[in-house]
């Protein structure tokens, strides 16, 4: 199953545990435009938490999707100013 999001980059963060994806994920999402979709690659379980959260407490971008898979963990974050 794949996520029906215009994908403007993807970041690969397999392998990286707490706090990395994150952290990564802050990185690339501040080159991205307004609007724009980031498509995070994950191994980590806790990476399905800790994105949600800080996409919740953090202004300026908005979690559209999450989905589980066997190994990875998929994550769409829109910049939205």
């Amino acid at each position: 199953m794949s996520a029906e999001y215009d994908i403007a980059e993807t970041l690969d963060v397999k392998g990286a545990s707490c706090p990395m994806p994150v952290v990564k994920t802050k990185g690339a999402i501040d080159e991205l435009a307004e609007e724009q979709v980031l498509e995070v690659l994950a191994t980590d379980p806790g990476s399905m938490s800790d994105i949600d959260g800080w996409a919740s407490g953090t202004a300026g971008v908005e979690l559209v999707g999450q989905e589980e898979g066997d190994d990875v963990y998929k994550h769409y974050v829109r910049k939205t100013e």
